[in-house]
């Protein structure tokens, strides 16, 4: 199923500290591949968004966004659709964040700055208040540390499709040799191809898919015990080795304090992704 292409906004303008845009992308839709003079906050509050950038892609979920600096060549979509809202912000408001492109995990507070942010976006400032917003979500941006990484999604081809059909249900256990006589090759080269685009097997990418996911439904008021069997584990006590495993802590702890220390602000490297 082919993905559509959502029209850019007209009447673009430099923003003077930060603008903050709330649109609604459809499933399988994406802004075309542009770039611009200011740099980019892409987060969505709800769903789960596809960015393609300097020849990788990879999605991120409410818990994520990226930082996209000005003159980046990018493309932001979504598989399932999202509730988006992309913060742009002036080069000179910049200072002190990254060069390049970086994954970031949003915390409580600069998601409710970001909401609040949107909901205050055009209307008359007579006290400063939104300029005291604006300046705690770059506080906040600043003080963001670097994610081991995002979820690595492939631009096309047989390994797109394998990931597509595995993210709509998690609990699909095929192997290469299954899905290759189902794309009509053999298990060995689908595997080839899937490392060569993905830098990892298939088997190590359905791992941090489901880990990706569980984050996903957990933040959703999803139970352990539910979770755990949606995403196609044999047992809970399966599901919170994996997690705790590498997150560092037992899913309901992660989720009651979104700990601290995985706060942060990375990229994945060259060749580790790829919509």
């Amino acid at each position: 199923m082919l993905w559509e292409t959502i029209a850019a906004p007209p009447g673009l303008a430099a923003p003077r500290s930060i603008t903050v845009r709330a649109q609604s992308i459809p499933a399988r839709h994406s802004f075309p591949e542009h770039a611009h003079h200011w740099h980019q906050v892409a987060y969505a509050v709800a769903g789960v968004l596809t960015v393609a950038v300097e020849g990788r892609s990879f999605v991120i979920s409410p818990e994520q966004a990226v930082w996209l600096p000005a003159g980046l060549s990018h493309r932001v979509g979504s598989l399932l659709g999202a509730e988006f809202r992309s913060l742009w912000i002036a080069e000179e408001a910049g200072g002190g964040l990254p060069d390049g492109p970086t994954v970031f995990s949003v915390s409580p507070l600069l998601q409710a700055l970001i909401v609040e942010a949107a909901a205050v976006e055009g209307q008359d400032d007579p006290d400063g208040y939104a300029g005291r917003v604006t300046d705690l979500i770059l506080d906040q941006l600043r003080r963001a540390r670097s994610l081991p990484g995002a979820l690595l999604w492939p631009r096309g081809g047989p390994a797109l499709t394998v990931c597509e059909a595995i993210y709509a249900d998690p609990a699909d256990p095929r192997g290469p040799d299954d899905w290759g006589k189902e794309l009509g090759m053999s298990g060995r080269t689908l595997a080839r191809r899937f490392e060569a685009e993905l830098g990892m097997s298939l088997r190590s990418w359905r791992r941090r898919l489901r880990l990706f996911k569980a984050v996903e439904l957990l933040g959703g008021g999803l139970g352990v015990t539910q979770t755990a069997m949606d995403l196609g584990y044999g047992s809970t006590s399966a599901f919170i080795y994996a997690f705790r495993s590498d997150m560092g802590c037992g899913p309901q702890t992660y989720m009651r304090g979104r700990r601290p220390d995985h706060g942060a602000l990375s990229v994945p490297r060259a060749g580790d992704v790829q919509p």
